[in-house]
Order: structure tokens, then C-alpha cells, then sequence
């Protein structure tokens, strides 16, 4: 992926915005509505569905592509309802500048504008350096290539939302899998919207149990692999 790729700012279908790859005819959301995609992949079958099967004080949370921050935003606006504990790592290889950041739309259409100033605190803390966005959540920005991740049974949940397999084929792969895998603590889930039968067989080959769940509005399915 480029750094330097066009970018423009487009508004999906649900009202929100996102930013689209005229190059690559791609965009860090789906058209069919950013924030109802995030709500249904990463927080109704990721975020509920792991404190659903357990409880715990902090929920180890690691995003595979941070992009503009909506579901660091999203995952916060949830947890602070039930005032769960958070522990936020994204990664990006390419990080959205502030100034591009700062002109999505998800406070006002979360309805949730009173919270416009945590979502910019998501894209001003330091890459690198923990960074305590409240006293529940702590964020932690990596600018990291996925194929450099090496953590080991640290995470209760992976938000896996990497541009698609049609433009970055490489992180789809059963290295990066077996890296997601290993990040994971037992029992450990990932999520992703993409449900393509060799991204399911990948996941598969490293040990995952992987489920085919019905996917957000445009897509008929989304995975959720399990680690076992």
C-alpha cells in the first residue's frame, strides 16, 4: 500500500462518512455504512459476543488496521455504557493524518457529539506511548507493518480490518493468521468482516474454529474465528 494514494472523503449509505482509494477503487469502510459494518462485525460479534462468554476486569483488545479510528471510537463509546475495562492496541502501517481524521462524521451520527473530543484524543496521543484516553480505556497507536506483530498470548479480541484480499492479498495469509493466533489468549477471539473461503481455510490451517455468521448490510457473510 501506497502512502502516498489520492484520498477522498466519501459518505456511506448509513449516513457516515469514510475515506475512499480512487487508485484502488477501495475504502477503509463499506459503502454500504461505515458505522453500522462496525457495529455488526466488531462490536455485536466481537466486543459483546467475548465479554458474553466471559468476564473479565480488562479486556485485551487488538485492531489490524487502525485507520480512522471508528472502532477505537465505537469499542469506546460501548464500554464506557458498562464500564468495562479497556486495554486498545491499533496498528497501522500508514496512519490518517489529523487533519483528515478530524473530518469524520461518528459523533454526530453515533448522536453521541458530546463525545467529539475523545475522538480526536484517539488521533492526537503519541504513537508508541500508552496513552490513558480515560481511566477505563488505554490506547496504545503502533506504526507497524502486520507481518512485524509478535505478541503472545496477550489479546481476548482482534479486530481484523485490513484493506480487502482484491487489494492486499499479503495480509490474508496463514503467516499473518498464525501471528493473529498467537497473539491470542485460549479462547481468544478475531473477527473480521471479509468471508472469503481461502481467508476461512487460512485461518483454519493455523488452528483456528472458525464460524460463517450472516454479514453487516451489503455483505451475506462475515468470519469469527475462535482460538482453541
Amino acid at each position: 500500500m501506497k502512502p502516498e494514494l489520492k484520498r477522498e472523503i466519501i459518505t456511506t449509505a448509513d449516513g457516515s462518512t469514510t475515506i475512499h482509494l480512487p487508485e484502488l477503487n477501495e475504502q477503509y469502510h463499506s459503502k454500504h455504512g461505515a458505522i453500522n459494518e462496525a457495529k455488526h462485525v466488531f462490536i455485536k460479534n466481537g466486543f459483546e459476543h467475548v465479554l458474553d462468554l466471559q468476564v473479565v476486569q480488562r479486556l485485551n483488545i487488538l485492531e489490524i488496521g487502525f485507520g480512522t479510528g471508528l472502532n477505537a471510537f465505537i469499542t469506546f463509546v460501548e464500554a464506557e455504557k458498562i464500564s468495562q475495562e479497556i486495554n486498545y492496541v491499533g496498528v497501522e502501517a500508514y496512519p490518517v493524518a489529523y487533519n483528515e481524521a478530524i473530518l469524520m462524521n461518528y459523533s454526530e451520527e453515533l448522536s453521541n457529539k458530546e463525545k467529539e473530543p475523545v475522538f480526536k484524543s484517539l488521533h492526537q496521543s503519541d504513537w508508541e506511548i500508552p496513552s490513558e484516553i480515560s481511566s477505563d480505556f488505554m490506547l496504545t497507536k503502533r506504526k507497524q507493518f502486520f507481518v512485524d506483530i509478535h505478541d503472545k498470548d496477550i489479546f481476548n479480541l482482534i479486530y481484523f480490518d485490513a484493506f480487502g484480499a482484491r487489494v492486499q492479498p499479503e495480509l490474508w495469509t496463514i503467516e499473518i493468521f498464525q501471528k493473529m493466533y498467537n497473539a491470542l489468549q485460549s479462547k481468544g477471539v478475531l473477527v473480521t468482516y471479509s468471508a472469503k473461503g481461502s481467508v476461512r481455510r487460512a485461518m483454519q490451517e493455523v488452528g483456528f474454529e472458525v464460524e460463517r455468521l450472516p454479514g453487516p448490510p451489503g455483505k451475506r457473510e462475515m468470519l469469527r474465528a475462535t482460538k482453541v
